[in-house]
């Protein structure tokens, strides 16, 4: 089936025909189980489809009675037309108003109310329960619903709703889930004969096919799709908002509840901290501090303490922003509908849509920003969460998995909003992008500026400032990796010079007075006489009678002049001595020697030996192979002859 489809879902007061409509309508029972057979009431969730003239339609009938309204709302989410059914010799009853509530809060598009029964009521009576409803739907966004007259056992206007339910499946507009990421609720899991664990639910988003890797949450696991059924029939594909059951692999029944979801891999999250924007019914009493409640989104049910943050206290009628902390996980995404009802005694409280689904609630004045952000637009969340990401950034598929959209679409986005102005992209190091915060790299940037002022200002001799150092002061460790990035971007900024290893202020260069000149030049000295086993500045300073201060100064002040080698372990030595010792190698046509060699050749003790053979292994003197070291050739400097 190619042709339009729509997902219906029946909501009324138990015993007012919403089975027996479905029967008239379909010729299927959705009662399937025994004790419902036996007590000609719906315990829960039931199924029936009608496929005629190139249309499909499936059906999910839902328990009227309020004992089993929890396996109501298992099945609501999801649907894109309700079917409020009513028995024109009772008229409105209670479940009738709260099944009417929580279609109003999960959202559902369009509905079409049925007056049933009208074989035991007749016409005259109907009158008065159709303006019943209507002034029941008056206040929700059903008012103004059509209106049609059934009887299951006549079969009068049945045929009426059918040709009215083809053309309302005609009219409807592909829903926005289609070309979002795979993701099926699960609301059934059974073991059939032969064919192995089978899940059903409604798509709520995607497609899936047979053959499909799709990811378990929350636990997790990989499971394969061996084949898909949509209402009872073998498929190719299932489109998002068909009832389908999957026949996979890779699970075992007990692994499986009612509330999992499975889902296209690494696309969706799981978490146990929501903000949701709920509105409060008038009929509940308000929200305000910790209160424990019970919440439903999709198939999942989980108990969860809300606390009201944007206002602290929800008034009866009134809407809000709430933080739910979840007892356990549930799969999420921004703009999922959720209900919330009261433990005890179970009635519906409210209901709304998450905003964000792994909320980390900031202290102080930023909440206030928070909030504001998350209840705003797509576009204002995804600034909030890459200004949340701070140095460490955001890439757009960690960003999808909150929006529960495909990567390449949010992509799209932020790439306009980077634009626009709004944001900053950069590398991610493994050929991606990450987007930043133009406020955090503003925060960074007077950060660095306050840095390099105390360091430069603290040692006014200092040629530069190590760049690891630098890295390692300005950002968090968890962006450490981007240190490259955000020092680059600082240098475009002009708020340092890039030299190698060491960072410097643009514009900066260290000048020494006339007394610190000779001061130098004889601290020079000192050490291009010392050779190989030179004296630490600590001594210098007591040989010289002058301040260590100044004489460590000094010594960075040579070493960032390329005078003076500061080795790995601390130790001092003349660039000189080290040149004069590489070429004593290369003119006694040495090619390779160990460390033992080369203490005794040059008379050093093995607290100097390792440290200088480290350095000539790193700057490409020697190599190391094994326990020796070969002597390389010299480089050729650019404008050399070779001859």
């Amino acid at each position: 089936m190619s042709g339009p489809a729509l997902l219906v879902g029946t909501a009324g007061h138990v015993d007012h025909g919403k089975t027996a409509l479905l029967r008239a309508l379909t010729g299927i029972d959705c009662d399937r189980l025994p004790e419902e057979k036996r007590r000609g009431i719906t315990l829960d969730l039931g199924f029936a489809h009608l496929e005629r003239e190139g249309v499909e339609i499936g059906f999910v009938d839902v328990p009227g009675h309020e004992r089993f309204l929890d396996n109501a709302l298992a099945g609501l989410g999801g649907i894109r037309l309700l079917l409020l059914v009513v028995a024109a010799d009772e008229g409105v009853r209670p479940q009738t108003r709260e099944h009417l509530e929580i279609a109003d809060l999960l959202g559902i598009p369009r509905a079409l109310v049925v007056l049933t029964k009208l074989d035991a009521a007749g016409d005259e009576l109907a009158d008065l329960v159709e303006l019943e409803v209507a002034e029941l739907l008056a206040p929700t966004r059903f008012r103004g619903a059509e209106v049609l007259r059934t009887s299951s056992v006549t079969g009068r206007g049945i045929d009426g709703l059918a040709a009215r339910l083809l053309d309302c499946a005609r009219a409807a507009a592909p829903a926005e889930s289609a070309a979002a990421p795979a993701r099926l609720p699960i609301d059934r899991a059974f073991l059939l004969p032969g064919r192995g664990l089978v899940v059903t639910g409604t798509l709520a988003a995607g497609a899936v096919a047979a053959g499909d890797e799709l990811e378990q949450l929350p636990a997790g696991r990989r499971a394969r799709v061996r084949a898909v059924h949509v209402h009872g029939r073998a498929r190719d594909a299932a489109a998002a908002g068909s009832r389908t059951a999957l026949q996979v692999a890779g699970l075992e029944l007990g692994e499986v509840e009612r509330g999992d979801e499975l889902v296209a891999p690494g696309r969706f999250l799981s978490s146990r901290r929501l903000l949701a924007r709920l509105r409060w019914l008038p009929e509940a009493p308000a929200l305000e501090g910790r209160s424990e409640l019970r919440v439903h989104l999709f198939a999942a049910e989980r108990v969860a303490v809300a606390r009201p943050l944007a206002p602290e206290r929800i008034e009866p009628g009134a809407e809000g922003l709430v933080e739910l902390r979840l007892a356990q996980p549930l799969v999420a995404a921004r703009g999922d509908r959720l209900i919330v009802r009261r433990l005890s005694p179970a009635a519906t409280l409210g209901g709304g849509e998450v905003l964000d689904p792994r909320f980390r609630r900031p202290r102080g004045p930023a909440l206030v920003a928070a909030l504001a952000a998350l209840g705003g637009g797509d576009d204002d969340a995804l600034g909030f969460w890459i200004d949340q990401a701070a140095e460490a950034g955001a890439a757009a598929g960690e960003l999808a998995r909150r929006l529960g959209r495909a990567p390449a679409e949010v992509e799209r986005r932020l790439a306009a909003l980077a634009a626009a102005g709004r944001l900053l992209a950069g590398p991610d190091g493994s050929g991606g992008r990450l987007y930043f915060s133009p406020a955090r790299l503003a925060a960074l940037e007077k950060r660095a500026r306050a840095l390099l002022d105390d360091y430069f200002g603290r040692d006014r001799l200092a040629a530069g400032m190590p760049r690891a150092e630098a890295a390692r002061r300005l950002l968090p460790r968890r962006a450490a990796a981007l240190a490259d990035f955000h020092l680059g971007w600082l240098a475009e900024r002009r708020v340092l010079e890039l030299d190698g290893g060491e960072i410097r202020l643009p514009g900066r260069r260290p000048e020494l007075t006339g007394a610190e000149s000779g001061l130098a030049a004889t601290i020079l000295e000192v050490y291009e006489q010392a050779g190989l086993e030179a004296p630490s500045p600590a001594e210098v300073a007591r040989t010289l009678a002058a301040k260590p201060e100044i004489v460590d100064g000094l010594v960075r002040y040579l070493v960032g002049r390329k005078r003076l080698l500061r080795l790995p372990a601390g130790l001092v030595l003349s660039v000189a001595a080290v040149d004069r010792m590489v070429a004593t190698l290369r003119a006694a046509g040495v090619e390779r020697f160990t460390v033992a060699d080369f203490k005794e050749r040059f008379g050093l003790t093995r607290k100097w030996a390792i440290p200088l053979l480290e350095h000539l292994d790193s700057t490409g003197v020697t190599r190391r192979v094994g326990d020796q070291r070969h002597l390389r050739p010299p480089r050729i400097e650019a404008g050399q002859n070779e001859a």
